[in-house]
């Protein structure tokens, strides 16, 4: 497809990259030559130096040509005006990138007035994320499925688990659970297990399972679990604003730590039940303080990714508090993917998996529409949920009966609100959504899954 990126900052970067990669062309449009020469460089895409909101800017860029305009700058009014532009100029399908709490609440009306295909917010997206992560302490990574009734919990097994050394098929008897371990990552090599691989310690695995069952499977791994109350948010960004809300809506206890006073005294008048502290969260004193020894999770969300890693480490090694560390920069992802750190948090990635998704969904309108996608175990495994429309290629067939492409895996069917964990003797219906593990990158319809 024919794709225009708005805005060659970290999300336009992101977004230029990976829809690049999925074989898509792409043209990027900043006034910023510096951030232009920067994607056009590393990645096979076209550059443009304009304002993304000039008809005429986007008529020479081909928008009257194009099939989508994805506006990603870090102004919601610029993105919003430039796909009502868009829309003008050629008819083609528009994504913004709203990140303002007063937008967001408007974002029904403002989709139907803008004709707005879909919007994204990175923010309320990331904070979403983390309050999953929260609900399940004990794990790395929670994604979820057919409207959170089906979700893939990822965590590392322990060192003393009583269940490493034994084999996925003995260990689903163990558990007692409706539980399947999709994926397996043991240093560098990732897995798609079947039933007769051995776990080891120092796993880290991905379980399809339902969330009333984690403390039944969590204890079986030997993985201490409890309930998280209260919540340190280093950073008064939006980010922490949108986390901070859904973290009160559940009545758990919130302290944010802020640099600005103006922004602490904004805090304070739209979070009222929430404890704001002025001062600066990589200070020690500050930190014993506020007790952070007594936090059961703490968020590193501040504006600079080296004050967030400080942070993180230092509450990992003096709480045993669940961390999380939001990560700006590319360079940096690398570099602390061995150091505890706890669980990283992107916008980017959050927005690119978004954005994929729904443009996987536009080539392959009238088919089976890929309705959410994760990007899992260093972003070497894709998890995918496809509705499911017409079922030609799965007609009367068992799964055992299909010949499924290597390294993919069936982890779930949602029926009639009912999740099923699929055995051999299951069959894909009409109207089902079916999440999929696999390696490999780019699957646009079900079908592809079969060789």
């Amino acid at each position: 497809m024919n794709i225009i990126v708005a805005g060659a900052g970290r999300v336009g970067y992101a977004l230029a990259d990976q829809l690049n990669r999925e074989g898509h062309e792409i043209t990027v449009i900043d006034t910023d030559l510096k951030a232009l020469e920067s994607v056009t460089s590393e990645c096979d895409v076209i550059g443009y130096e304009g304002d993304c909101t000039s008809f005429r800017v986007l008529k020479k860029v081909g928008a009257d040509m194009a099939d989508l305009l994805i506006a990603s700058t870090d102004q919601d009014e610029k993105n919003m005006l430039a796909c009502l532009i868009a829309r003008k100029v050629g008819r083609c399908r528009t994504i913004a990138r709203v990140r303002n709490p007063q937008y967001s609440e408007e974002i029904g009306y403002l989709k139907e007035e803008l004709g707005l295909s879909m919007s994204v917010n990175p923010e309320y997206a990331a904070a979403s994320e983390m309050v999953r992560l929260i609900q399940v302490p004990s794990a790395f990574e929670v994604d979820t499925f057919a409207k959170g009734n089906v979700n893939l919990i990822t965590f590392i097994i322990p060192e003393d688990s009583p269940l490493a050394g034994h084999a996925i098929m003995s260990i689903r008897q163990k558990l007692g659970t409706d539980t399947l371990i999709c994926v397996v990552q043991r240093g560098e090599d990732i897995t798609i297990p079947g039933g007769d691989f051995v776990l080891e310690a120092g796993d880290k695995i991905s379980v399809s399972i339902s969330l009333k069952d984690t403390s039944t499977v969590f204890e079986a791994f030997g993985i201490k679990t409890k309930k998280i109350k209260n919540v340190l948010i280093a950073g008064g960004g939006t980010i922490a604003y949108y986390l901070a809300s859904l973290l009160l809506k559940q009545r758990i206890s919130v302290k944010i730590i802020e640099k600005d006073p103006a922004r602490c005294e904004e805090l304070s008048e739209i979070l009222p039940n929430a404890m704001i502290i002025n001062g600066d969260a990589t200070d020690t004193s500050i930190l014993t303080e506020e007790s952070i020894e007594n936090m059961d999770a703490v968020c590193s969300l501040m504006n600079r990714d080296e004050e967030n890693i400080l942070l993180s480490l230092y509450a990992g090694k003096n709480t045993n508090a669940k961390v999380m560390t939001k990560i700006h920069r590319n360079s940096y992802e690398n570099i602390i993917k061995d150091v505890q750190v706890g669980t990283t948090i992107s916008t980017k990635k959050i927005t690119a998996e978004y954005i994929t998704r729904y443009v996987r969904s536009m080539q392959n309108a009238f088919e089976n529409n890929v309705e959410a996608l994760y990007r899992i175990m260093d972003d070497k495994v894709e998890a995918l949920e496809f509705k499911v429309m017409g079922v030609e290629d799965f007609a009367g067939k068992k799964l055992k009966d299909l010949s499924i492409i290597p390294n993919t895996l069936i982890s779930a069917i949602f029926r009639n609100g009912k999740a099923i964990r699929p055995g051999g003797n299951d069959e894909i219906k009409p109207g089902d959504s079916v999440v999929v593990v696999t390696t490999k990158v780019g699957i646009t319809d079900l079908k592809e899954i079969l060789s």
